[in-house]
């Protein structure tokens, strides 16, 4: 165990994810009934608070199965290695004890 933190901070990170994780939540609630709102036939986009305005968006996205597309193509996992780099990537995971 790394001890180089007080316990305060390490608790105070726990609760500023707790608290984000419910605002989030909340936001995502208000935020899909503006999509829902917005989609129907003849309704607007915008929403105009007295401080905010928001602007539903819709946009298209692609996405492409590379996994499969390589394999159609024959392409071997010797190439994709030779194609493929590799980084850390490090993250803090908070949870309760």
């Amino acid at each position: 165990m790394n001890n180089d933190i007080d316990f305060n901070t390490i608790d105070e990170l726990g609760m500023i994810n707790a608290q984000i994780a419910d605002l989030t939540a909340k936001a995502d609630l208000i935020k899909d009934a503006m999509k829902e709102i917005a989609t129907r036939p003849g309704a607007g986009n915008t929403f105009e608070g007295a401080i905010f305005k928001a602007t539903v968006v819709e946009q298209n996205r692609k996405n492409v199965d590379y996994k499969k597309l390589l394999a159609d193509l024959g392409v071997d996992e010797a190439t994709i290695a030779a194609y493929t780099s590799v980084s850390a990537v490090f993250a803090v995971k908070v949870t309760s004890r």
